[in-house]
């Protein structure tokens, strides 16, 4: 079920308070996310393909899926997760951290909640170049 409904995000600093128009939905296995861009109105912005505000708290996470062709930016609000991938890569991002992890040619991942609670963040998708994607 697709909710619209703007919310207010902040980065703190100079950055400050900001308000975006989302829909909020459920995706993965149980996880909330509030997407802004990568909605209809939103599409063709390349070279971003998406941004989401994820509140996710177990079992709930995002299970074992592919991404092809485009890095992602996973920024933590609150808490911590989890990120393991096929290559055998695994590490855990918390409060404050960052992840970037490029998906040129293909990857198979998984991004789970590592605590209780609510964990809280923001993904950006950015689109690669076609000669780095397959």
């Amino acid at each position: 079920m697709l909710q619209v409904e703007a919310i207010s995000i902040s980065f703190g600093g100079i950055f400050g308070s900001h308000k975006c128009l989302c829909f909020k939905t459920i995706t993965g296995d149980g996880a909330v996310v509030r997407r802004s861009i990568g909605r209809s109105e939103l599409k063709y912005i390349d070279p971003f393909l998406m941004l989401d505000e994820f509140a996710v708290s177990p079992p709930a996470g995002f299970p074992d899926h592919p991404h092809r062709g485009f890095e992602t930016v996973t920024y933590m609000l609150q808490g911590a997760f989890t990120h393991q991938d096929f290559a055998g890569h695994k590490g855990t991002i918390r409060t404050g951290d960052v992840q970037w992890m490029t998906a040129g040619r293909g990857i198979i991942h998984s991004e789970m909640p590592a605590a209780g609670g609510t964990q809280t963040g923001l993904q950006l998708w950015i689109n690669l170049a076609s000669k780095d994607k397959m």
